[in-house]
């Protein structure tokens, strides 16, 4: 949600604003194979929940397989599997990492996996473009608005079809948005888009009418997967809730995407697509797109090398730089619209207002969530758990938005600090009792922190480990716990949780990013019950402002409250590592281009216009996007240098076999929890 604002500067641009990157040290403490995070986000159609591009804990056997991946790349001759594409019909295989699908409902699901599957499946009125993911038409070929800014008039493209054959027309685009605005399930992930709107009515078959209260900042962005009225009308408001939306008796899901779903369902394996030859904007060049998620990412390397598969993503900066060695396979790291965080039970409350759950008071009170600003060690997290391949968080809205993007002033800005941790601890009345322990502020009971992680993320699992140790260096006890996703999901909504690891996926216009930390939000896309008064006035103000200038002000000014309130301490922006078989498939282009990532983007270019090596002589890219990927033989390399490149050799191979050593004889923390 840009609104036709270019992005700016790259995340290269400010690792020279930050003094540049720590080297990486592939093998030193937690998280020494780690797999780089890639929040955000997004790829993605809203500030989703960012996924964790990770697979599960290294062990032993982990660590021997990616040190034969990093050898075998300094080694000649290493042998590639053949296509994994079927013999009579071009078969995209992608392999995906972490966190599944965990709906095919466009009105449940929450993880980024789900938001790409419906992509392929429905349309949108309103799409991000390649080049700076600004507005560009979708369904809607056009769109005006009143001079006071509180009617927009779209004109729907005609000659649509949903894949069963009926028209799609702005009957079905007003059915969505009425669902959204008048549902309870529904509105859930797409409210905020429609913030302020009174109405929404198709006057004829190509004219959809909105109705506002007030202006609206983030227009005409609207990122909503169209539903086919006809199909889901027959769901009721009760039944939703538990509807799956998924292929059945044979026939795939009803939509007007470029791809129709075929096989798939919540938390499966694997999701196959067939291309929609009816298209609007174009029949794809491929026949199938085959999802197939993976427990770690080791194992989805693996099956890249073998043929199994085409396309790898969520890989770690280590195997990106081993994979760039390799002939017909072309990697990178992509600059990811995201951050991470540690974020706090800010005051858990139930729709009606009542508190629930059983959060330690000391994680209620804004002072000593600030206090624990100063004791993340963010440059070591970068360097340890995430290879380097990252910059130290600050704010929601990350730094390469710069219109939107606050950054700390120098005396504000969290550094690692522990003396001053324990001052501002101390002065907010939490202080060491003569056992050396931090007591709330009743001066007896000792804090005790209950710090969640994602048994399917190692990132997730590492950085609470640090976070552990520097709270006992406050002398703050605490216990670190495993969950799954959807297991951590359910108890962040019950409220039973001090502390967890996350991250999200950020739009162009972080508008939905803001809408999650207001109080309206919370049990629905708050995670941290935070609700602060002041910061929700300015939400209002700010999305229905039309002074650009002063809006990117009370922006940046809610940054600030969220800084200094700490409901989450954003620890990293991070890239995405991506590998493509090169000698099998070409015409992948970045988004934003250059320097952004080749899949899992803000809307399916990619899938359409991706190509078999054995038609890609040339690429159909649009005009002004550059860096296509080349189609490259398995006799000769192809490799992409992002901004967060790790320079690997004979030297990093040496001190993997140290340092695995290391990583195997380290406290049992980390493995035994999962």
């Amino acid at each position: 949600m840009s609104n036709g604002r270019v992005v700016e500067s790259p995340l290269g641009n400010e690792m020279i604003q930050h003094g540049g990157l720590v080297p990486a040290q592939p093998v030193v403490g937690v998280g020494a194979l780690d797999p780089v995070l890639g929040v955000g986000e997004g790829t993605a159609r809203r500030g989703r929940r960012g996924r964790s591009r990770h697979g599960g804990h290294r062990t032993a056997g982990a660590f021997l397989a990616a040190l034969g991946l990093l050898l075998a790349t300094l080694l000649p001759g290493l042998a590639i599997g053949g296509p994994a594409q079927g013999k009579d019909k071009v078969v995209f295989h992608v392999a995906m990492l972490g966190e599944g699908v965990d709906s095919l409902n466009p009105f449940l699901g929450f993880q980024a996996p789900s938001y790409e599957m419906w992509g392929l499946t429905y349309d949108y009125l309103t799409g991000y473009s390649m080049k700076d993911m600004s507005p560009e038409p979708g369904l809607a070929t056009k769109w005006t608005t009143s001079p006071d800014g509180r009617t927009w008039t779209f004109t729907v493209r005609s000659g649509v079809k949903f894949s069963d054959g009926v028209p799609l027309t702005a009957a079905d685009v007003a059915y969505t948005f009425n669902r959204v605005l008048h549902g309870t399930a529904e509105s859930t992930n797409w409210i905020s888009y429609l913030k302020g709107v009174t109405t929404v009515t198709a006057p004829n078959a190509t004219t959809l009418v909105m109705k506002l209260k007030k202006p609206s900042a983030t227009l005409p962005l609207l990122p909503i997967p169209i539903v086919p009225e006809h199909v889901w009308k027959d769901v009721s408001e009760k039944e939703i809730k538990s509807y799956g939306a998924e292929p059945q008796g044979g026939k795939p899901v009803v939509g007007s995407g470029p791809f129709r779903l075929v096989q798939g369902t919540a938390d499966g394996q694997i999701f196959k697509f067939e291309a929609n030859p009816d298209y609007w904007g174009g029949a794809p060049h491929i026949d199938e797109v085959i999802f197939q998620f993976y427990k770690n990412d080791d194992s989805a390397v693996q099956a890249l090398l073998k043929g199994e598969a085409d396309f790898v993503e969520g890989i770690t900066a280590l195997e990106v730089k081993s994979l760039q060695g390799k002939p017909g396979i072309q990697a990178h790291n992509g600059n990811s619209p995201g951050f991470d965080e540690i974020a706090f039970n800010s005051g858990s409350v139930d729709l009606k207002g009542n508190p629930i759950g059983d959060p330690d008071p000391a994680v209620l009170d804004p002072s000593f969530r600030h206090a624990l600003g100063y004791a993340l060690n963010l440059p070591q997290l970068i360097q340890k758990v995430y290879q380097g391949a990252g910059l130290p968080g600050t704010t929601i809205v990350p730094p390469n938005y710069t219109e939107y993007h606050w950054q700390p002033p120098t005396d504000q800005k969290y550094t690692f600090d522990l003396d001053k941790a324990g001052q501002l601890l101390d002065a907010a009345g939490y202080q060491l009792n003569s056992s050396g322990q931090r007591t709330e502020k009743d001066g007896k009971t000792p804090i005790s922190l209950r710090l969640a992680a994602r048994s399917d993320s190692p990132t997730s699992l590492h950085t609470m480990d640090y976070f552990q140790q520097w709270l006992k260096d406050l002398g703050i006890k605490s216990e670190v716990s495993t969950y799954s996703s959807s297991q951590l999901t359910d108890e962040i909504y019950k409220g039973n949780f001090d502390a967890f690891q996350w991250g999200w996926y950020v739009e162009p216009d972080p508008d939905s990013m803001l809408s999650y930390m207001t109080c309206a939000q919370r049990q629905h896309s708050s995670d941290s019950f935070y609700c602060n008064k002041a910061y929700d006035k300015l939400y209002e103000e700010q999305h229905v402002s039309t002074d650009h200038a002063a809006r990117a002000g009370q922006i940046k000014k809610m940054q600030e409250i969220i800084y200094r309130d700490a409901p989450y301490l954003v620890t990293a922006y991070s890239s995405i590592g991506e590998a493509v078989r090169s000698d099998r498939f070409a015409c992948l282009v970045t988004q934003p281009n250059p320097g952004g990532i080749w899949l899992e983007q803000y809307g399916v270019y990619n899938y359409i216009h991706l190509k078999p090596a054995a038609d890609a002589s040339t690429c159909d890219a649009a005009p002004g996007l550059t860096g296509a990927v080349k189609v490259s033989s398995s006799s000769e390399s192809s490799s992409s240098t992002g901004p967060f490149l790790i320079a690997v050799g004979v030297a990093a191979v040496l001190a993997l076999v140290a340092g695995g050593v290391v990583m195997m004889r380290r406290r049992s923390t980390v493995g035994d929890r999962e």
